[in-house]
């Protein structure tokens, strides 16, 4: 049985129900960011497969791709995963050579990671595959639409400090 976006509404018992402040639920927006998610990560998940890797290796590339020389615990910091978490996933892109380790400099006990030339290479491919979906949809938009998009998943993050969100959007707009 096929199911559509359309067919996937609240039952009429409980579209009235509201929230503390008198908001109504938005189930719309709710189901079509579930749906956008799914296939956002697709595109990305499909590709990642081949090498052995998941959605936690790629947002460790991507990361480290756009921070380099980010240490271990600014990482952890970032994502919000456990160091057990980050562990298995760095091991294994440590060791097929996707991401490198070196010391700090000033403090030697700092890792520091970069990746790889095999590593910067999959976080292109795979940033040119998300790349494409997001510009598919941004080109049914009206003009000047980006920055519309940008300030709207910026105010849904809980940034957990300043520094977080400039190592986010240092290309906003």
């Amino acid at each position: 049985m096929e199911v559509h976006v359309s067919d996937c509404r609240a039952d009429d018992h409980r579209a009235g129900v509201v929230d503390a402040q008198g908001q109504r639920p938005a189930l719309d927006l709710i189901e079509l960011l579930f749906f956008a998610y799914r296939d956002f990560v697709g595109d990305a998940d499909r590709r990642l497969a081949a090498d052995g890797f998941g959605r936690a290796h790629h947002r460790v590339l991507h990361f480290v791709s756009r921070n380099p020389g980010m240490t271990v615990a600014g990482l952890l910091d970032l994502l919000r995963i456990t160091k057990q978490s980050l562990n298995r996933v760095l091991k294994e892109l440590l060791e097929k050579d996707y991401v490198a380790q070196r010391e700090g400099e000033a403090d030697r006990r700092q890792r520091l990671l970069y990746v790889t030339d095999a590593g910067a290479a999959l976080v292109h491919e795979l940033a040119v595959l998300q790349s494409a979906r997001i510009n598919r949809a941004l080109d049914g938009c009206a003009p000047g639409a980006r920055i519309h998009v940008v300030d709207f998943l910026e105010a849904m993050v809980d940034w957990p400090a300043p520094e977080g969100r400039r190592a986010v959007t240092r290309e906003k707009r």
